[in-house]
């Protein structure tokens, strides 16, 4: 993900955050706690929903540190009488499905997740090295990588089973624009997509309170990632478009509870920022490719002015690949291989400099993490 200074339109519900494995209220019957996390992005935020009968579980945490004892405290400690009665994951992401197998087998309860986000998380839950494919080699052969490069990353290739616990074996399938009724309230399911295929927020008219993951952060943004397994993904098409609907759809005055950062008012000015970032990303990368003819991996610095290391390396390539597949899909950049097995770039519009002397933007110079 990558930091965004832009947030003054932002208004935050509260001047401090819990301490790790303690709650919060934000409404009655609505809890904020934040679990640890092992990288530089140091939290996720989970919620609990109170039912007349039982608890909700609002994303889970990683399997990794002391998150299985601070779950363990919260039961012990802060349900009262009540039962967990569910869990729901937002989406597949190791941070948001890591204790969601424990969790399910521990209270005997349902998991709910959307069909592409549960089969998602399925998948990359059982990935080993030896599914690194001649595609996987192939996609990173045409983002620009050498041969050495690409054998280094075969080394390295693996799923995220080491940050889950194995996850449940059956779900209950979230719909966009179905409902859940919990404490007489309704939470209506608002999907979106960009950041992963089917990502699950839920939205609360009575309560006026939208849990939006990671589809919505007030501080960051997400990734937005071309993998191996789609190369020609337009995963960033389906972000756009669904901030886009959000607009629509959600009241600008809701009550944001995103997955990291903190609880926020502003929905509808943070999504307009979101959408321009991005923006300014593509107009950048457009530029870059007026008078030379680049790969991927030499477009990086267009949007990432830091040093990235492995482990950021391949999020930032997979994010350079989303604009950029944006731009070749919609006509304004031509794609070319060269006779090294990559894709070079070049684009396809002749006023574009002069457009850019007339309207100039830098991109956000931060370092992404994924979450």
């Amino acid at each position: 993900m990558q930091a965004d200074p832009s947030t003054a339109a932002i208004r935050y519900l509260f001047d401090d955050v819990p301490a790790p494995g303690t709650l919060r209220e934000i409404a009655p019957g609505v809890l904020w706690l934040r679990m640890p996390l092992p990288m530089a992005l140091d939290h996720i935020n989970l919620y609990l929903l109170e039912d007349d009968d039982g608890w909700w579980i609002i994303d889970t945490g990683i399997a990794l540190g002391p998150t299985q004892e601070l779950w363990e405290q919260i039961f012990t400690q802060c349900l009262g009488d009540k039962p967990v009665k569910a869990v729901l994951s937002t989406h597949y992401h190791p941070d948001h499905i890591g204790m969601a197998g424990w969790l399910c087998e521990r209270w005997q309860v349902p998991f709910y997740m959307t069909q592409a986000e549960y089969l998602s998380g399925l998948a990359f839950s059982r990935m080993q090295q030896e599914h690194f494919s001649w595609s996987s080699a192939r996609f990173l052969q045409t983002a620009g990588f050498s041969p050495h490069q690409v054998e280094q990353a075969r080394k390295r290739f693996s799923g995220f089973g080491d940050y889950i616990k194995p996850m449940p074996m059956a779900y209950r399938r979230l719909v966009d624009g179905t409902s859940l009724s919990i404490n007489g309230h309704r939470w209506r399911v608002v999907v979106g997509r960009g950041h992963c295929p089917e990502h699950a927020c839920l939205y609360c008219e009575s309560l006026n309170i939208l849990i939006s993951g990671d589809q919505v952060i007030p501080k960051i943004t997400s990734n937005i990632s071309v993998m191996g397994g789609e190369p020609e993904a337009n995963p960033l098409k389906d972000w756009l478009a669904s901030h886009e609907r959000f607009l629509e759809i959600l009241p600008p005055d809701a009550l944001v509870l995103p997955a990291h950062n903190a609880p926020f008012h502003g929905l509808h000015a943070r999504l307009r920022r979101l959408i321009e970032h991005h923006e300014e990303h593509l107009l950048a990368l457009e530029e870059a490719c007026v008078a030379a003819s680049p790969t991927a991996l030499e477009l990086l610095p267009v949007l990432f002015k830091r040093t990235l290391d492995e482990h950021t390396l391949g999020m930032a390539l997979g994010e350079c690949i989303a604009h950029l597949n944006y731009l070749h899909q919609r006509g304004q950049l031509a794609r070319d291989i060269n006779t090294a097995g990559h894709y070079t770039y070049q684009s396809t519009d002749e006023t574009l400099p002069l457009r850019l002397r007339r309207n100039r933007s830098e991109p956000d110079d931060q370092p992404i993490l994924q979450v």
